[in-house]
């Protein structure tokens, strides 16, 4: 069933086309007041399908004096003077941007349409000079400064982060063009940057030492997204229209957009950081009205997930929020394969969870399901790659255990980790911690339908799962250093079931020897005892 009541503008990153065709907008304009107070140029990173785009554009429409176009909303009753400026807008959203030569096409094509404009004919053949003489011609033919707006600078960058030849170029060729903008502070009026994150340590901001980087700054940290307030407050006819399509109550609609959505944070201060949902997400969400993953269909730079597991990565870590940065590095990215983490936080899997001012660290996480569990189904395919071509489903192991039969899910379990091809990841990186992220993920997957976790008061298993009569904890040893009766003895020595013995459902321990040499699962054992146990 499609919601039809209002339009939801999911797709639509152009102000003036949203306002044209009377779409639900979320007022972001106070915003724009605020930042263009003064010329200065700034920077804005957010997550990819987070609104960046929108809000370029809205300050385009600002800049060209469309006063029409913001009635109604917050800035049309802070703003007196609408001046109506030359502005340069480029878009690399547009077009494709997998070479360097495509780049300079799209580049190209842009830069011709502000040339024509601003009558000039005669055009310099490298790109950087074009820009100059382009906002010099613009300044001195308007009489009024121009306004640059790059939006998704760096989206050629990230898309060949793993074709260093091509990354090389592109690296080079943006840094001389970007460049530019810092001797023309006499022309500019204002300067606005989008992307994903700083290549500060590449040399792209090094000649724009100038630039003032928003992305963690308190005052805009709602600049993007739909807060709670916004949520509850714009969106009630979608969110009663959800609640009766799912078959849900009013509360429990709202609390599973926020499990599903919510948890972006984008401020070091939780008192003034404000949670953000994804927008995307949400606006599919009420457009459909059917919760989904939405964010994961837009498409995952799934090289980066190669590079998790080829650098060890403990990617329990991400789930536990035990992964810590300094906030010196969290804007940046260096261009090897070791620093990962400020990449990962800047592309939205993760997100600040605790900020210690002490020390100035960040502790980071996943900021909800969505991202979760699709990053997790991400990661299966390059740890288990025969997934690609079976029927493996989370929700099969679930359903064996929630009926109760052990036997079935250990036998899946079984027949799943013996399928994996030896070849399938390199002999370095098939070690213990591999295979313990293999448990990890399936366990994990299952949560989507049964209640997992993987830490007790007591310490920490490898996984607890709750159904609605049974508690089971797991244990697994790999038998180069343990078995079976050792996973069970660790059960009870480090108290796993303590937690639940106040609990009314069947508590069972689960003890799994796993065969370093054959790659699979040796033996299981359990308490209570099932039959056909090996």
């Amino acid at each position: 069933m499609e919601n039809s009541s209002r339009d939801m503008p999911v797709g639509i990153q152009d102000f003036e086309k949203l306002r044209d065709e009377e779409c639900v907008y979320v007022d972001k304009t106070q915003y724009v007041y605020k930042l263009t107070r003064k010329s200065k140029p700034y920077f804005l990173g957010r997550p990819r399908r987070f609104g960046k785009s929108l809000f370029a554009s809205t300050l385009k429409a600002y800049f060209l004096g469309k006063k029409k176009l913001f009635e109604g909303l917050a800035i049309a009753e802070l703003e007196k003077d609408w001046i109506e400026y030359p502005v340069i807008y480029i878009d690399f959203n547009k077009g494709s941007n997998e070479c360097l030569k495509n780049v300079q096409d799209l580049l190209s094509y842009g830069l011709k349409e502000y040339e024509n404009q601003w009558g000039i004919i005669e055009k310099e053949n490298n790109l950087s000079l074009r820009l100059i003489h382009l906002i010099k011609t613009a300044y001195e033919k308007s009489g009024k400064k121009v306004v640059v707006i790059v939006d998704e600078y760096d989206k050629a960058l990230v898309n060949t982060m793993d074709n260093k030849t091509v990354y090389d170029e592109m690296t080079s060729f943006f840094k001389g063009f970007y460049g530019v903008l810092k001797g023309m502070d006499y022309a500019l009026r204002f300067v606005f940057l989008t992307g994903v994150t700083k290549f500060a340590k590449v040399s792209i901001f090094s000649d724009l030492n100038q630039l003032i980087d928003i992305s963690l700054d308190d005052q805009f940290a709602e600049i993007c997204g739909i807060s709670e307030k916004e949520l509850l407050e714009q969106f009630q006819p979608e969110l009663h229209a959800l609640a009766i399509e799912t078959e849900k109550t009013y509360d429990e609609t709202v609390a599973e957009l926020k499990k599903r959505y919510d948890g972006y944070r984008f401020s070091k201060k939780e008192k003034k950081g404000v949670n953000m949902y994804n927008p995307f997400s949400v606006l599919k969400t009420f457009m459909h009205l059917d919760f989904a993953y939405y964010w994961f269909e837009t498409g995952t730079p799934t090289f980066l997930i190669k590079i998790l597991i080829n650098n060890h990565y403990d990617i329990r870590k991400f789930d536990e929020n035990d992964v810590t940065i300094a906030v010196s590095e969290v804007d940046k990215y260096r261009a090897n394969e070791t620093s990962l983490t400020p990449l990962l936080y800047q592309s939205g899997y993760l997100t600040i969870k605790a900020y210690n001012s002490d020390a100035n660290v960040l502790t980071l996480g996943f900021p909800n399901e969505e991202v979760k569990y699709g990053f997790l189904k991400e990661l299966l395919p390059v740890l288990a790659p025969q997934i690609l071509n079976d029927s493996f489903s989370a929700y099969r192991f679930s359903q064996s255990i929630k009926k109760g039969d052990v036997i079935d899910f250990m036998k899946q379990l079984t027949a799943f980790m013996a399928s994996i091809p030896y070849d399938a990841i390199k002999k370095e990186h098939r070690d213990e911690q591999y295979y313990q992220h293999l448990f990890y993920l399936i366990f994990e997957l299952m949560g989507q339908f049964v209640k997992t976790e993987v830490k007790s008061a007591e310490g920490r298993c490898d996984a607890v799962v709750k159904t609605f009569d049974s508690i089971y904890v797991f244990e697994f040893k790999m038998d180069t250093k343990a078995t079976a009766e050792t996973a069970l003895a660790q059960i009870d020595k480090k108290g796993y079931l303590i937690p639940y013995t106040a609990d009314h459902r069947r508590l069972v321990k689960i003890g799994v020897e796993f065969s370093m040499k054959k790659k699979g699962i040796k033996r299981w054992l359990s308490v209570p005892k099932f039959e056909e146990e090996k």
